[in-house]
């Protein structure tokens, strides 16, 4: 993950979050332009909560199908912390982390759902008896 002092290598052009609050588009220098459900961001934040310290332990986070992004920050000038309507707000999101989102999507999503079902999760919420 970039920091302050490592030069991003991409830069975005533009940083747009939907009206339904539900995804975010990042057009960035290169030309690229990817959109990225709030549900795919809560599950791959870069957080210790969800990555852990180490990639053993990185956590499966389920019921985040209708998960919503109320608000984005801007950390320095290299990242956005973004707060969830889960109230999760601790992942710092770098330029170069939302484009490796972007590359490795049907790798991390398929990942995703892969672990859902190994471990009986589901993306739903669950219901309440």
């Amino acid at each position: 993950m970039a920091t302050e002092h490592q030069e991003s290598k991409v830069w975005p052009t533009e940083i747009r979050l939907h009206k339904d609050r539900r995804s975010l588009t990042i057009a960035f220098d290169d030309g690229s332009q990817s959109t990225f459900s709030a549900e795919y961001l809560r599950v791959e934040s870069p957080s210790a909560e969800v990555q852990g310290h180490n990639p053993d332990e990185r956590k499966t986070v389920p019921g985040k199908k209708d998960v919503g992004i109320m608000e984005l920050h801007p950390v320095g000038n290299y990242a956005l912390r973004i707060a969830f309507d889960d109230l999760h707000s601790t992942g710092i999101f770098s330029w170069d982390f939302f484009r490796q989102l972007a590359d490795e999507f049907e790798f991390r999503w398929q990942r995703y759902i892969d672990e859902l079902a190994a471990k009986n999760l589901s993306r739903e919420i669950p219901k309440r008896n």
